[in-house]
C-alpha cells in the first residue's frame, strides 16, 4: 500500500488519513495506525507527540489535498459556469463521502478547536473560491446580476456535501449526480438552458 521510499512519518500520516476517513477519530487506534503503516511500536511517539498530533498532521494533509483538487477544477479553462461544472462533475469516491466533510460528523474532531480548524478553513476557502467564480460570472453577464455570490457559493458546496450524504444513504451515486444536475440546471446561463 505504501512504498518503501516513504519515510516512517509519511507512512504514519497516510495511514492515519485513511483510517480517519474509514473509521473516524475514535475508531483510529494507535495500534491500527502502526499496523497499517507497517511501523514499529515506538514510531508514532518518535515522530509525533501522540495520536492527537498525528491526527492533526493527517487532517491538515487531507485538507490541503482537497483544496488542491478543488483548485485544479476551479482554476481550469472555460467560463465560470464551465469551471463550476468541472468542480461538481470531477471524479470522486462518492460512496466513501468527502474525506474532509466526513470529519464534521466526528464528535471528537468537532470538539477540538485544533482538529476542527483545518476542516473549517478548507470548507471556507472552497466556498469563498466558488463565490468568487460566481461573482466573475456575474461581471461577465453569465449569471443574473441579482444572484448573491456568497450564498450561491455556499449552495454549491452544500450540494456537494449533501450529495455525498444522500448517495451514502442510498448506497448509490445516483442521488449525488441528481443533486449536481439540479444545481447546474438552476445555474445554467440562458444559452445553456435552451440548448
Amino acid at each position: 500500500m505504501y512504498t518503501a521510499l516513504m519515510s516512517t512519518s509519511e507512512r504514519l500520516i497516510e495511514s492515519t488519513r485513511d483510517l480517519l476517513w474509514e473509521r473516524g477519530y475514535v475508531g483510529t487506534s494507535p495500534k491500527a495506525i502502526l499496523e497499517r503503516a507497517g511501523a514499529g511500536q515506538g514510531s508514532m511517539y518518535h515522530h509525533f507527540k501522540g495520536k492527537p498530533d498525528l491526527a492533526l498532521a493527517a487532517i491538515r494533509r487531507t485538507a490541503e489535498q482537497l483544496r488542491a483538487t478543488a483548485e485544479r477544477s476551479l482554476d481550469g479553462p472555460g467560463t465560470p459556469y464551465e469551471r463550476i461544472e468541472a468542480y461538481l462533475r470531477r471524479e470522486r469516491e462518492v460512496l466513501r463521502g468527502c474525506p474532509v466533510g466526513r470529519l464534521t460528523m466526528d464528535p471528537d474532531v468537532i470538539a477540538s478547536d485544533e482538529l476542527r480548524a483545518p476542516v473549517q478553513e478548507t470548507l471556507t476557502a472552497i466556498r469563498e473560491r466558488l463565490a468568487g467564480i460566481v461573482e466573475e460570472g456575474k461581471r461577465q453577464g453569465q449569471f443574473a446580476p441579482e444572484l448573491d455570490a456568497g450564498r450561491t457559493g455556499a449552495a454549491i458546496l452544500a450540494t456537494v456535501q449533501g450529495g455525498y450524504v444522500l448517495a451514502r444513504a442510498a448506497g448509490s451515486p445516483a442521488p449525488f449526480d441528481a443533486a449536481v444536475d439540479g444545481l447546474l440546471a438552476l445555474l445554467a446561463p440562458p444559452t445553456v438552458r435552451t440548448a
